[in-house]
């Protein structure tokens, strides 16, 4: 992920702090739900932009929107189609290479909103609201069109990029859900999940609470079901901040007059929404799992001849570290992970459990 780190990360924290209107968080002092309106009061009742010409202006005009950040060329920087370690496949003139849906990738780019419009029947300001709207291309939005975001399990289409669709992967930090989900590459999760965050907060009292989508559990406080939460909450803590995305913030800032303060504060994410709610642990009777603690290896012994298929190591915030197939009694090295304290799931042909593990 090619994030700053060192003396870089100190630097976009001090400009990150430089660029914070003095006062604007004043009375942002509580914490849990309390903060969350707090920050609902602050940020709410912004200028509202017009869908045209509004965004395609912004996209265009303000440098956050164009790509000074990886090819450097001034062209629209659309998330679904950077390639942040290579060349990108096709790139995108602002104003010239604008449109509405196309069939082919490649062709133009439009406005992506994050959270779909029929959620909240293209009402304003909703519909225009510049933190969840972003310029993508047409092909790849029409794709991902009104599907959750999550963890793509086997993917049914990929785009040039690698942002993918499928079903989402029911374990782990996604376990919940496995209906049809878009899931970006790793550079930009956390910047969808802390729009995904801000809107949450910024539609308090708009009515998000009787809004239908599957990543909302209809009310105004947590407003997303636990299994999305989850997804949300590890891809921001696994992809932090960038430097784009202050400047976005500080763009549409000056446009709208209100902040994404999850940008501002990333820290506040987890005062409002806690960290990830842990896999539920089971008591795995159809395997023997040892030792545990352990060190360099595990062993997982089928009992009563269950039929074990396949095994996965997660953080306890949800990450995947390690997955493999296995046979009847299999011994996995751990060698390569570090101390501490781990889920593992195992899958047999008739259940999957999951029982903590010390790695020492």
């Amino acid at each position: 992920m090619n994030k700053f780190i060192g003396i870089v990360t100190l630097m976009v924290s001090a400009q990150l702090m430089a660029q914070i209107p003095a006062g604007y968080y004043n009375t942002a002092t509580g914490s849990g739900y309390t903060l969350k309106t707090q920050l609902h009061n602050i940020i709410k009742d912004h200028n509202v932009l017009s869908y045209t010409p509004g965004l395609w202006n912004l996209y265009s005009n303000g440098t956050a929107w164009l790509d000074n950040w990886y090819e450097n060329n001034g062209t629209i920087l659309d998330v679904y189609s950077e390639k942040p370690q290579g060349t990108d496949s096709y790139e995108y003139t602002p104003i010239d290479d604008q449109c509405g849906n196309v069939g082919v990738e490649g062709t133009c780019y439009n406005r992506e909103h994050l959270i779909p419009q029929s959620v909240f029947d293209s009402n304003s300001p909703m519909v225009s609201d510049a933190f969840h709207i972003w310029p993508t291309d047409g092909k790849v939005n029409g794709m991902r069109s009104n599907y959750p975001f999550g963890q793509v399990n086997s993917p049914t289409w990929t785009s040039t990029n690698g942002s993918k669709l499928g079903n989402n992967l029911n374990s782990g930090y996604s376990a919940g859900y496995s209906g049809i989900v878009f899931e970006p590459i790793d550079e930009f999760k956390g910047d969808i999940a802390r729009a995904y965050f801000y809107f949450a907060t910024r539609y308090e009292s708009e009515g998000v609470a009787s809004w239908s989508f599957d990543m909302f559990n209809g009310t105004d406080n947590q407003v997303f079901t636990t299994v999305f939460k989850n997804i949300l909450l590890t891809w921001n803590s696994l992809d932090a901040v960038s430097s784009r995305e202050i400047a976005i913030n500080n763009s549409i800032y000056a446009q709208q007059g209100n902040r994404n303060p999850f940008i501002d504060h990333p820290e506040w994410v987890t005062s409002i929404w806690g960290t990830v709610v842990g896999v539920e642990e089971e008591s795995i009777s159809f395997c023997r799992i040892y030792p545990n603690p352990a060190q360099d290896f595990i062993t997982i012994e089928s009992v009563d001849e269950a039929h074990i298929e396949t095994y996965e190591i997660y953080s306890l915030l949800g990450e995947r570290i390690q997955s493999g197939n296995l046979e009847h009694n299999t011994q996995i090295s751990i060698e390569n992970i570090s101390t501490g304290i781990y889920w593992l799931q195992v899958r047999s042909n008739t259940a999957t459990a999951v029982e903590r593990i010390v790695i020492q």
